[in-house]
């Protein structure tokens, strides 16, 4: 295939991929060109970890404590008892054994203020073990089979659950009917009144859960007086574990069910409806309000074309491989350097994945989130999930967000997808001067959810 070992090294840049994942102080809309400003928030710089893949998902965990789903120093204390030298290696057991004790500890403490009657107590504590569970079977998806992913991502449900039982109004945990099975999803409501009230939707991306968008916008958007109804579709979440099904690039089948069900309920203006994609969930929220016209607004959070992502990270991989000086990377030839030689591909990929965090979960997840079998067979799969004659086919107001470390990843992708659209629409940066600038805000949530919210409260 061409000069092997430079292949190999370049390969080694799809680490930029694992965060999937102008400027203006304010972070009111702007149409600014992009200008690096302050330095990365901890995301990228180090607290605790020296790999910027695993410092982001303890932020991620820190984010939570916003809106009283973590606590910062329970974070910290857990991520100190990580061995970053064992996860380098492929072994993700001690990042499973800290966050998991942590949850245990905590579950057993708001047992106890559940038996004694201390509602509040309780029902905090079972919020921060649902995080800590989750954090704990986030890298263990290269084995599908290991059963801590079950017990894991069943304890974190379980905790959601007894915590909303004790939120009020209590939490909703219902079943939407798709395609001869049904889609988990938990409507939060703003009161028992029964008066009908704007609607929001959110849904994950790659790698979250429906439990988690409770702490990370429900909140927020139920204080404003939104009802919310959080969903998972496949590849996320319990459709992924439980049920089996990965993701599909035809995100209108999955979000048309989800409409039909909002519009009959007595709590819902149907025509005060929007939907709110997070991470990968906001090119398939793009994808699915290109065909679903009963949507007021739309929030791109970022706004994400998977295809791009992966040709802006295998571009100089398949250059480089092809021994061509006029290779133009494309769709098309991207895919076709990836089919010429799989196999080669594969040995690749387990070469650059040695001692590489962020590339090591990337794939692993993504081969977990898919249903697939090879390396190769992920950004050849991810070439599907693409924007390209899709955006300018949504018709409803739309906000598309972006962040100062995604440009850095990226470039103009989520620029280029904002001026793609021929509906109304707003364009936000949020910058690392900030403290905003991660991907999906993460670390800032408050100030995120406030931009974000604050559009759709002007919009709808």
């Amino acid at each position: 295939m061409g000069k092997t070992l430079p292949a190999l090294i370049a390969l080694a840049l799809l680490a930029c991929l694992a965060g999937c994942s102008g400027t203006t102080p304010s972070a009111t809309t702007t149409k600014e060109t992009y200008k690096p400003t302050f330095k990365a928030p901890a995301s990228q710089t180090g607290l605790v970890f020296q790999s910027p893949e695993l410092q982001f998902q303890m932020l991620r965990a820190m984010g939570a404590s916003a809106y009283g789903a973590a606590d910062i120093g329970e974070c910290l204390q857990t991520a100190m008892q990580v061995d970053e030298t064992q996860l380098s290696v492929g072994n993700f057991d001690s990042w499973y054994d800290a966050w998991n004790s942590t949850a245990q500890r905590l579950r057993g403490i708001a047992d106890g203020s559940l038996a004694a009657g201390d509602r509040i107590s309780a029902r905090d504590t079972y919020l921060r073990c649902n995080t800590y569970y989750n954090m704990a079977e986030f890298y263990l998806h290269g084995n599908p089979a290991d059963p801590r992913i079950a017990e894991a991502s069943t304890n974190a449900r379980d905790c959601f659950l007894q915590a909303g039982r004790l939120m009020d109004p209590p939490l909703e945990s219902i079943e939407i009917e798709y395609e001869g099975t049904a889609l988990p999803a938990y409507f939060f409501r703003v009161d028992d009144s029964g008066k009908k009230r704007p609607l929001l939707m959110v849904q994950t991306g790659f790698d979250g859960t429906k439990e988690e968008l409770y702490s990370g916008c429900a909140i927020a958007a139920l204080e404003r007086g939104y009802n919310v109804l959080a969903f998972e579709g496949p590849g996320q979440g319990e459709v992924l574990r439980v049920q089996g099904l990965h993701f599909r690039p035809d995100w209108e089948k999955v979000v048309t069910p989800v409409v039909d069900y909002a519009i009959g309920r007595k709590e819902v203006d149907p025509k005060k409806i929007s939907l709110w994609g997070i991470s990968m969930g906001g090119c398939l929220a793009a994808r699915a309000a290109a065909h679903e016209p009963r949507l007021a607004a739309l929030i791109l959070d970022p706004a994400m074309d998977m295809s791009v992502v992966v040709m802006k990270s295998f571009g100089p991989l398949m250059a480089e491989m092809s021994g061509d000086p006029s290779f133009q990377v494309t769709r098309k030839s991207v895919k076709e350097a990836i089919e010429k030689d799989p196999k080669a591909m594969d040995e690749a990929f387990g070469y650059a994945m040695k001692g590489n965090v962020s590339l090591t979960w990337f794939v692993q997840n993504g081969m977990y989130a898919f249903g697939l079998d090879s390396p190769s067979a992920f950004p050849l799969t991810l070439l599907d999930y693409s924007l390209a004659g899709v955006s300018d086919k949504i018709k409803c107001e739309t906000l598309v967000c972006d962040a100062e470390q995604d440009v850095q990843k990226y470039g103009s992708m989520t620029k280029d997808i904002y001026e793609s659209l021929t509906c109304p629409k707003e364009y936000v940066l949020f910058t690392n001067a900030e403290g905003a600038g991660a991907h999906c805000q993460m670390g800032a949530t408050r100030f995120g959810d406030q931009v974000k919210l604050d559009w759709l409260d002007a919009t709808i």
